[in-house]
């Protein structure tokens, strides 16, 4: 009999990660119970609206997901969808099945998050037929492949991989015939962050790499060394969660610099504060409404404290340098 592992910090460490996964579904869940924006998927990972989440947290997903969703739809337009995307860390992300309902599906959607991770998602799509119903719908074939860490279809693949084994992630996806020559859009949301700096620069360089026409879309934390920054390192760390790459997101040219110094040819990045502002100002009227923010200045501190970092190759000039806000 093998011997048993010892549970070690990195363990725990990596425990801590993964439950940010929940926290992030379950506040999106709240957030579209209230109104913020439709998710027809969310309910079949997360059951229950679960406790109230402040206004401010409510519209700082809603500045999130709109803010991502924006640049990635505009990068699957300017492909005609001719296209792959890699969501790294992706949690219960309900993203392939928002692009399946509005007719933007690219050629395929990778998936990648912790095995353990992975597994939950596969039995929840295996055992809600809205979840897989779509996957099926799309498959050529009358079988899927199905490990424990994997689902494989003509055009949705999830994986369990580690992102910091840069030459096993890199096996896996083409394992599922990631296509090197294909656009390529690499999507990360507060996850570089939980990776020390060698790991992500690691990660971003190899997508820079095997992808000659690319866009990597990363949100996370930015503004890190100021007192509002330095608490939400210290209520992480209080949860057994460090921020190991807390070092790349001191600022905006910070967050730049990481991509252009790993490849890519252009890299732009804006607060979420900026982003919120020039989201569709019909639709912020709209959110805005939903609930009474008391603490616009609290709102306005966390919305500067993160940001939406995008680079860019673009070997086929498909114009990718021009998709911005």
């Amino acid at each position: 009999m093998a011997a048993r592992r010892s549970f070690t910090d990195s363990d725990t460490a990596d425990e801590a990660v993964r439950t940010t996964c929940d926290d992030a579904t379950i506040c999106k869940r709240f957030a579209t119970s209230k109104g913020y924006w439709k998710d027809s998927c969310l309910q079949y990972f997360v059951r229950n609206v679960g406790e109230r989440k402040a206004p401010e947290i409510n519209r700082g997903y809603y500045a999130r997901v709109q803010g991502v969703n924006l640049l990635l739809d505009a990068f699957l337009k300017k492909t005609q969808c001719l296209c792959q995307v890699i969501n790294l860390g992706a949690g219960l992300d309900t993203t392939f099945w928002r692009l399946k309902e509005e007719n933007l599906l690219p050629r395929k959607f990778f998936e990648v998050d912790f095995p353990t991770v992975v597994a939950r998602k596969i039995h929840y799509i295996k055992t809600k037929p809205p979840l897989s119903k779509p996957i099926i719908d799309e498959h050529s074939s009358d079988t899927l492949l199905l490990e424990p860490h994997a689902l494989d279809s003509d055009r949705y693949c999830i994986i369990g991989a580690d992102l910091r084994d840069v030459s096993g992630l890199d096996e896996k996806l083409k394992k599922f015939q990631l296509d090197p020559e294909l656009p390529t859009l690499l999507l990360s949301e507060c996850v570089l962050v939980y990776m020390t700096p060698a790991q992500s620069s690691s990660l971003i360089r190899w997508a820079a790499e095997t992808f000659h026409t690319a866009m990597f879309i990363n949100y996370e934390q930015v503004n890190m060394s100021d007192r509002f920054g330095q608490v939400m390192v210290e209520n992480l760390q209080r949860r057994q969660c460090s921020l190991a790459g807390v070092e790349a997101c001191q600022s905006l040219d910070s967050q730049r610099e990481r991509f252009l110094k790993t490849g890519w040819e252009n890299a732009d990045a804006l607060d979420m504060m900026t982003v919120y502002s020039v989201l569709p100002q019909e639709d912020v009227a709209r959110i805005e409404r939903l609930e009474f923010l008391d603490e616009k200045e609290l709102l306005q501190q966390l919305l500067q404290h993160y940001c939406i970092c995008w680079a860019t190759k673009d070997k086929l000039s498909l114009g990718l340098s021009q998709v911005a806000f």
